[in-house]
């Protein structure tokens, strides 16, 4: 078995000793914003309690009926902090054997670990979301309420953020850290085809615990009569004109009218960054979302729009030209950079 370095041992030492804070800090959190709660109500989530304003999401939650969240609910609670100590002294083998086989080893467990952390809390959060009292107070059609796994998503009315919390962000740098150094010690090595072979299954792996959170990460329904305009604050109500905007960091934000989206992307930069995705409803089917830069637009002076924009998307010029017919010749059809000047 090849040794390494005594500077990784180091290194590996000093992270193994930054996971003891996973006992001290929050793990996890979640967030949830909207109109009547501004500053956002936070729930943490520790190696082995729950802490923030979880009694005031239940009361929220009653209305939609799902399940009041509980302690009970967790038994995870009553093994973690063991299984935090496993990995601890599955990193201290490396640093007192000295061997890169244990780096190896560990690292294959921490990619495994994490994988079924992912999962177990989409497996929680999928659950939570989907089992709902059929005699809630709030009964929306197709609608359920899973959290996201990490980054923005849009429930009802509210904007909910997922993540790591100070705790989970001391583990996530440890485990990065662990990897760079069997990477450094791969190369190193001078074994270049096996550093790449291997440099690229970790990368797989760490490329597949990112992209699983951000799969449903496209545009949400609209719940007209519910959902507000991030923009103008009316109530979306017409189901012809609906846009949505998702950001580079993956939150939502829904509007009854394109000029509202286009107003809030040029006045709010931080938030709508150019990474982000902005959407429109098509016209003939509702909460059938079109990318922007791929949809055909038509401006008709008859297309009665919430906020003035007599704008509509629609899935081909041919869809657009049958509108344009219908309500009686005139208009212009439009590709999204006409749409840009026209509205500014």
């Amino acid at each position: 078995m090849k040794p390494i370095r005594p500077i990784t041992r180091i290194l590996l030492a000093l992270a193994t000793l930054s996971m003891v804070s996973g006992y001290f800090l929050p793990l996890w959190e979640i967030q949830l914003w909207a109109p009547q709660y501004p500053e956002g109500l936070n729930m943490k989530i520790w190696l082995d309690h729950l802490s923030g304003d979880f009694d005031i999401i239940n009361g929220l939650n009653h209305y939609i009926g799902m399940r009041h969240i509980k302690q009970e609910m967790f038994p995870e609670f009553k093994f973690m902090g063991y299984v935090l100590g496993f990995l601890m002294v599955s990193w201290l083998l490396p640093v007192f054997l000295g061997r890169r086989l244990w780096l190896q080893i560990f690292v294959i467990i921490l990619f495994l670990g994490a994988g079924l952390g992912i999962y177990d809390f989409y497996r929680w959060g999928h659950d939570y979301g989907h089992n709902l009292d059929p005699k809630a107070a709030i009964s929306v059609p197709g609608m359920t309420y899973d959290p996201p796994l990490i980054g923005y998503k849009s429930l009802l009315n509210f904007v909910a953020y997922s993540g790591p919390d100070k705790g989970g962000w001391v583990l996530v740098g440890a485990g990065a850290t662990a990897t760079a150094l069997l990477l450094w010690e791969m190369l190193l090595a001078g074994r270049k085809t096996r550093c790449y072979a291997g440099g690229a299954t970790l990368f797989s792996l760490l490329a597949i615990l990112l992209v699983l959170p951000g799969c449903d990460n496209g545009p949400q329904p609209i719940v007209y009569g519910k959902d507000d305009c991030s923009n103008c604050r009316m109530i979306l109500a017409d189901k012809h004109y609906g846009t949505q905007f998702i950001s580079g960091k993956g939150r939502i934000f829904k509007f009854d009218d394109v000029n509202c989206m286009i107003e809030f992307m040029a006045a709010e930069p931080a938030k709508s960054d150019t990474s982000g995705k902005a959407f429109i409803v098509d016209f003939y089917r509702s909460n059938e979302f079109l990318a922007v830069r791929d949809a055909v637009f038509l401006k008709h002076p008859k297309l009665r729009s919430p906020m003035g924009s007599h704008i509509a998307g629609f899935v081909s010029v041919e869809a657009a030209g049958v509108v344009k017919k219908d309500l009686g010749g005139g208009g212009r059809i439009l590709k999204w950079a006409d749409v840009l000047k026209t509205t500014h």
